[in-house]
């Protein structure tokens, strides 16, 4: 019996009551609710750090593209201009090598400009890779010499430059101010040495220029009085006088301002029809419309001693 009692205590001590179960487990129902509580908690605070870090990774991806766009918009265009240059250079010098260089300059229509200052002013020389010429700034550089007026300039590969110069063409001397200047059909004023042009006629006169167009006109009509102008003058900037030289003297003619032409026309017939320059005369007025009127050198003459002896 003490043997079973002590064995049932044993037992005693290990049974546990309803109650008590009961509570165990309300309590351990707690404890796992509680777990399930923190852990929700703990996975809330996991995927909003993450968020947070994901956020911060994209803002640093943009700020590193803004910069390193920054970076090459500033280094691109030189990397490009560099390597655009370097390539061009090379295939110029390339060409050069195979031949492609200048050997031959031809010019046609130089007459006055001198080979020295084309050359000069064209700035090329032999061997020149003929790629490498740039056309239009040398025709510019041309077009700008006093004397030419215009220039076409071509490349012939693999070695030519062909020039087509068209210069001004002075036909009278300007006389203005006391100044003397060279001019062209177009009244433009050409800036050479008029010791080289003494046998053109002098043109007199304040604005003559302007009109220089218009008075070879005019004298082209009548090529054969033309060939005898020796003086063209510009009278009040309304009308002509043309002094004709022969070999008895000179005439002076006195144009009127309406109709030019037709009175010019008249001269060379009375010249062909009586030869009245073969007389001693020395002034034609033909400024009145319905007569003309003829003054001999012999009356000219008595009327400037005359004149010469009043002043003394």
């Amino acid at each position: 019996m003490d043997g079973g009692e002590r064995s049932m205590r044993r037992m005693s001590d290990t049974i546990i009551d309803i109650n008590d179960r009961s509570n165990l487990s309300s309590t351990s129902r707690k404890r796992s609710s509680k777990t399930v509580n923190n852990d929700s908690r703990n996975i809330k605070y996991k995927k909003k750090r993450r968020g947070w870090f994901k956020s911060l990774l994209y803002k640093c991806m943009i700020l590193i593209l803004m910069i390193t766009g920054t970076i090459i918009f500033c280094v691109h265009s030189e990397i490009i201009q560099y390597i655009k240059n370097t390539t061009r250079n090379y295939a110029i010098d390339l060409s050069r090598q195979i031949g492609f260089r200048i050997e031959e300059i031809f010019v046609v229509g130089r007459n006055r400009t001198s080979r020295e200052q084309l050359l000069t002013t064209m700035g090329i020389n032999r061997n020149d890779p003929i790629l490498d010429i740039d056309l239009t700034a040398i025709q510019q550089r041309l077009e700008k010499i006093s004397g030419i007026k215009s220039v076409i300039i071509e490349r012939r590969l693999p070695n030519e430059i062909n020039l087509l110069i068209n210069e001004y063409n002075p036909i009278v001397i300007w006389q203005n101010r006391g100044k003397y200047c060279l001019v062209d059909r177009d009244g433009k004023v050409i800036n050479e040495k008029i010791e080289e042009y003494t046998d053109l006629p002098l043109m007199v006169g304040e604005g003559a220029s302007d009109h220089t167009s218009e008075v070879f006109d005019l004298l082209d009509t009548e090529p054969t009085l033309k060939q005898h102008v020796k003086i063209i003058q510009w009278v009040s900037n309304r009308r002509w006088n043309i002094t004709l030289e022969y070999d008895n003297g000179n005439i002076d003619i006195r144009l009127p301002e309406n109709n030019p032409i037709a009175a010019w026309h008249e001269l060379a017939t009375l010249e062909k029809e009586q030869n009245i320059f073969e007389r001693k005369i020395a002034l034609i007025d033909m400024r009145l419309p319905d007569r003309l009127i003829l003054r001999s050198r012999d009356v000219i003459k008595d009327k400037n001693e005359s004149h010469h002896e009043k002043n003394t």
